[in-house]
């Protein structure tokens, strides 16, 4: 898919069915909406096929952790990584990698992912239905750049992490 058909368009308007911590430290249900998360907000998010896989784990996530600061720096108000995983895997991955700036959203039933127009079927490796691998900036709701990785199809093969990254975010942001 290319880059400029997101941009300009507004971030599909969905619940997030999240898990947060209370006051005495147990996790409960929390639904979080598009409108939550993106209105009146700049924030940088990035999209992904899974948690706890290589990429994943290894690069994408750990690299806008560490840039965090560095984007904030530059306007982005939040960053959100999102998947098409649910509530629990992604909070156990969040612990796992240490993630204590990105907001890890899970997009459990693939509704803001479809509504992106960018679900794709990975039944190739076992997956299902899973996100594309790509970022955007969005400005009180509205897409106003967006890097999706080359070869946007079903089943694909390979995983390219070329342009979703947050160094490309970085320099985009830095002009």
């Amino acid at each position: 898919m290319n880059s400029s058909k997101l941009e300009g368009k507004k971030v599909p308007d969905v619940t997030f069915k999240t898990r947060v911590k209370n006051e005495s430290g147990k996790y409960e249900w929390k639904d979080v909406s598009s409108q939550d998360l993106f209105t009146g907000k700049k924030v940088a998010f990035f999209a992904l096929p899974g948690a706890f896989t290589p990429t994943c784990s290894s690069t994408h996530l750990p690299g806008y952790e560490e840039k965090y600061e560095d984007l904030k720096g530059l306007g982005i108000e939040e960053v959100y990584c999102i998947s098409v995983n649910d509530a629990f895997v992604m909070n156990a991955w969040g612990i796992d990698l240490n993630a204590d700036n990105v907001k890890l959203i899970p997009d459990g039933s693939g509704d803001f992912t479809r509504g992106m127009g960018m679900m794709v079927k990975k039944d190739n490796l076992g997956f299902g239905e899973r996100s594309w691998r790509y970022s955007a900036i969005v400005e009180d709701g509205t897409i106003t750049k967006a890097f999706v990785e080359d070869g946007f199809e079903d089943n694909a093969e390979g995983d390219p992490f070329m342009v979703s990254d947050a160094d490309t975010m970085l320099k985009f942001l830095k002009g």
